[in-house]
């Protein structure tokens, strides 16, 4: 599996390109802020050409480069039916704060939306990844286990990062779920399995397992999450 990324915008949004081997067909995991270039060099650098886009969640850090991507290459977007409202009305779900900065942007929808169901997978271009429902950072929150090359693999959006987990005080948060979801998803997964966040470095299961205190604490003392977006 070859397995690309670049932080993207102002929010560093790991922005994943997946495919088998170099010059093949390929997915695009959540184009964010100021994506479209920073994909199109990469894209061009290992001759990939892409087959969809798939979103882990609705925030605009991950979904702002959807419109772009999904018309530049004709390909649809897959998104978890819970999330899909943020694609059509983002201002709604991303707080009075951020609400204010981004209303009245043009923000379009893609042509063609698609959505995730729960524990059924995926074959996009021989990339096979299996959806997870995690709500907690949204309501549609969903994170990917994938095959990689020597071994499992987690594309875990803003549900965990290294040593901390996504926050839970925008539209549709809730850290209850969170716990659930973090308790009934990653809790399970074997610690060889390496976790592609939503934002900074890759980490492993067994990793946050020893050291992140939202996975030792779950009901206990729940700290407060990490601000990304």
């Amino acid at each position: 599996m070859l397995v690309l990324s670049f932080p993207a915008g102002v929010f560093g949004t790991n922005c994943y390109v997946l495919a088998t081997t170099q010059g093949a067909e390929c997915v695009v995991i959540d184009p964010g802020l100021d994506a479209v270039s920073p994909l199109h060099e990469l894209l061009a650098e290992h001759q990939l050409k892409p087959v969809a886009v798939v979103l882990t969640h609705g925030h605009l850090d991950h979904t702002f480069s959807v419109v772009p991507v999904c018309s530049g290459y004709d390909i649809a977007a897959y998104i978890h039916p819970d999330d899909g409202p943020m694609l059509a009305d983002p201002v709604t779900w991303h707080g009075p704060a951020l609400g204010a900065i981004v209303a009245g942007m043009p923000i379009p929808e893609p042509d063609d939306v698609r959505l995730l169901t729960d524990g059924v997978e995926l074959d996009l271009a021989g990339v096979r990844l299996m959806p997870r429902h995690s709500p907690g950072h949204t309501l549609g929150s969903t994170v990917f286990e994938l095959a990689l090359g020597d071994g499992p693999g987690l594309l875990s959006g803003d549900l965990l990062f290294a040593g901390s987990i996504g926050r839970v005080d925008l539209p549709g948060g809730s850290m209850s779920q969170m716990n659930q979801s973090l308790a009934r998803v990653v809790l399970p997964l074997d610690d060889a399995t390496v976790v592609l966040p939503g934002h900074g470095p890759a980490t492993t299961i067994g990793r946050e397992r020893r050291g992140n205190p939202y996975l030792q604490n779950l009901v206990d003392k729940p700290a407060v999450p990490r601000r990304s977006l």
